[in-house]
């Protein structure tokens, strides 16, 4: 993508856990945009790290720098200009979730370094920009907003409003944080991997829930024992359009790190709706379907023919997020693909991933996951994935209902 400098997560050293939850804010005193001999600084200094990009547009030229999610109270051009090379900045909301600030240049100025530092001490972030002066072919060249699904309204003119949304209601994301309560999972030292992982997933489900458009369910809230046929259920009873199960392994030997995706083998998957027709209840099998009375055969075909659609789905969800990852910079195992027989994927009716963001058996793994700031990459991935699975989905859709 030409001229795009993109960065949705940021990798910082370990440091006290942060709301990620909470608005930006930015420190309109210590933040500036100033001329230097061959181009412009900018700097901008916020109370904690958010995940941004940077590009430039033409006609009339202008920098762009889309965050997640800043409040611009307090900060305007009289408060931020100190030179003639920028002529005017606004700040305003892109769509909910994402904010943006539009810096109008007085002369064609190429985006030669963007970088955004953490505060080891207090955990504030500081963006830095360099602009460099170049001719008006180059600026042109570098100029363009990318084409990319998970950034809307980018493709024209970047007006400050809400995207439009597909008019099929909430996409209902149910996250899955692995064990809990008298099954801790994984342990290292006073690392769980039941504690980290309903972390993980309380700030993925926070992150989802301020996107329009999704709804987000956790399958446990607290450090209790949920069996994984209730899980199920969870999903079932709220309306689940996406399944995402999250767990991170512990190895005694080898040096296994970073993230894999699985889903249902293929091979399984007619075990997967026999063992669910004996083990469950026939009112807990398909959502929407009432299997009361009918016997095992019918039960399995049923839920056989639901799969023909929902597994390719699985698939589809478990490439996005490899791909998210592999962009963002969350770390990835050396095959983060995988598929298995693993009971947490086994229903029908609707498409499910397991994902082991790590091992605890790894130090740099079980650094990242013990704090926010190094869940903060997998964070993005997630929801970078699911955002582009959702835009997929909701595009096939509208082509069934035409």
């Amino acid at each position: 993508m030409k001229g795009l400098i993109l960065a949705l997560a940021l990798l910082a050293s370990p440091l006290a856990a942060q709301d990620f939850t909470a608005l930006a804010r930015i420190d309109a005193a210590a933040s500036r945009i100033s001329d230097k001999t061959r181009g412009v600084a900018i700097d901008l200094f916020l109370s904690q790290p958010v995940p941004f990009r940077v590009f430039t547009l033409t006609e009339p030229m202008r920098l762009v720098i889309d965050f997640r999610e800043v409040d611009w109270r307090g900060v305007g051009a009289d408060t931020l200009l100190q030179g003639q090379k920028v002529r005017d900045v606004r700040f305003g909301t892109l769509r909910p979730g994402w904010s943006r600030m539009v810096a109008d240049l007085a002369e064609p100025l190429a985006v030669k370094l963007a970088s955004m530092t953490v505060s080891e001490v207090d955990g504030t972030a500081k963006l830095s920009l360099e602009l460099e002066r170049v001719d008006e072919a180059t600026f042109a060249e570098k100029s363009g907003a990318p084409v990319d699904p998970d950034w809307e309204l980018i493709a024209a003119d970047p007006t400050l409003g809400p995207a439009p949304k597909p008019d099929f209601g909430d996409t209902v994301v149910v996250i899955d944080p692995g064990h809990g309560g008298i099954d801790p999972g994984a342990e290292r030292g006073a690392s769980k991997e039941a504690d980290l992982m309903l972390a993980l997933a309380q700030e993925v489900a926070q992150t989802l829930e301020r996107i329009d458009g999704f709804q987000a369910v956790l399958t446990r809230s607290s450090d209790i024992f949920v069996p994984l046929e209730e899980r199920m259920t969870i999903a079932r009873a709220a309306g689940a359009d996406v399944f995402i199960s999250l767990h991170a392994d512990a190895l005694e030997e080898g040096g296994a790190s970073g993230a894999s995706v699985y889903t249902l083998s293929p091979s399984a998957a007619d075990e997967a709706s026999q063992r669910m027709a004996e083990r469950h209840e026939r009112g807990d099998l398909l959502a929407g379907v009432d299997l009361a009375g009918q016997d095992d055969r019918i039960a399995t075909a049923l839920m056989d023919l639901v799969r023909l659609e929902t597994m390719p789905q699985s698939e589809s969800l478990a490439l996005e997020i490899v791909e998210a990852f592999d962009e963002i910079g969350a770390p990835l195992n050396s095959r983060p693909r995988r598929t298995a027989e693993l009971a947490v994927l086994n229903a029908a009716d609707f498409p499910s991933v397991l994902v082991e963001v790590g091992f605890l058996s790894d130090v740099g793994d079980r650094e990242r996951l013990s704090s926010a700031i190094g869940r903060a990459p997998i964070v993005a991935g997630l929801v970078v994935a699911v955002q582009r699975w959702q835009a997929e989905w909701a595009a096939n859709k509208t082509l069934l209902r035409q």
